[in-house]
């Protein structure tokens, strides 16, 4: 059998194979993608992130053992930082996973974010559809240790679980723009530390600024060493589950997210044939260094590049 056929017939080794495949932009990966995208669409993703240290991937471990008790397969996605020096990646999340390792029901795969922003990396979509297409029942994407700015993860998941701790700062960063108003559940994790009812009342308050939502996001604490609380945030996220299909935002959502990925995808392929050869004389590389020389202007090589694009 081929790739293709060993994935959908659930082969672990065909899915580790298209994942390092679409990691490297191979057009393996996208060809099974394309072939058996009718199977996609199954899987529940939920988007695990926030700041760094706040216990992510111990959260995700037991969060992912709650519903294999359950009966349900879980595929982890969890993506970690590359140096912008040496290129690597230490993949250090697999560590706190270990016990999930000898599960069968468990996929767990570590990415690097490649230079790429926003929290995830670029395969991760394609991840995420390969996964669904094995198919697991739940895939969680664990971002990297997120900024106010790097939300990319809210097009991406259905479900998005912030993790917060406390202690990380002053009062009015509950109150901040960015990761804060792209969750769809807060877990205060570590609360057994001092603060983190402060931390709770912070977050309410902050959620009640906004009265328009149909959605109010639940705020829990957890103790996700301890293995506390876990039922109770796997509950709110079946809840948020529940009420995006009953309100029919859950097929609202996901069309967003394919835009989303349409127009990056397209961005992306744009980009790719700039770089290469116009057709013409001149280069990318050779414009800039007109513009550099002061020969040409900025606004002048992105019409000759746009002219190229149309022939």
């Amino acid at each position: 059998m081929n790739l293709q056929e060993r994935l959908a017939a659930g082969d672990v080794r065909a899915l580790a194979r298209l994942l390092t495949y679409a990691e490297n932009d191979y057009p393996e990966a996208e060809e099974v993608i394309k072939n058996l995208y009718g199977r996609t669409g199954r899987a529940y993703v939920i988007g695990i992130t926030g700041p760094p240290g706040a216990g992510k991937s111990t959260l995700t471990d037991k969060l992912a053992k709650a519903l294999r008790a359950r009966d349900n397969t879980v595929g982890i996605i969890a993506v970690d930082p590359t140096s912008p020096f040496t290129g690597g990646a230490i993949l250090g999340d697999r560590i706190r996973m270990q016990e999930l390792f000898t599960d069968p029901g468990v996929f767990i795969r570590s990415m690097g974010t490649r230079g790429h922003l926003g929290g995830l990396s670029k395969a991760t979509q394609a991840a995420v559809r390969l996964m669904d297409i094995f198919g697991k029942d739940y895939i969680f994407i664990e971002t990297v240790g997120v900024g106010q700015s790097e939300v990319d993860i809210v097009k991406t998941a259905d479900s998005v679980v912030m993790v917060m701790v406390p202690g990380l700062g002053d009062d009015i960063q509950a109150i901040k723009a960015g990761i804060m108003e792209i969750g769809d559940i807060f877990a205060i994790n570590k609360a057994d530390l001092d603060g983190a009812d402060r931390t709770k009342i912070e977050i309410e308050m902050m959620l009640d600024l906004n009265e328009n939502k149909a959605w109010r996001p639940p705020v829990c604490k957890v103790v996700a060493v301890e293995n506390s609380g876990m039922d109770i945030l796997l509950g709110h996220i079946q809840e948020h589950r529940t009420f995006l299909s009953e309100s029919g935002e859950l097929v609202k959502r996901r069309a967003r997210n394919i835009r989303n990925e349409l127009m990056d995808l397209v961005r992306d392929r744009v980009m790719e044939f700039i770089t290469r050869e116009t057709g013409k004389k001149l280069t990318v590389d050779d414009l800039v260094q007109r513009i550099v020389a002061k020969d040409m202007d900025i606004y002048s090589a992105a019409q000759y590049i746009m002219e190229a694009i149309n022939k």
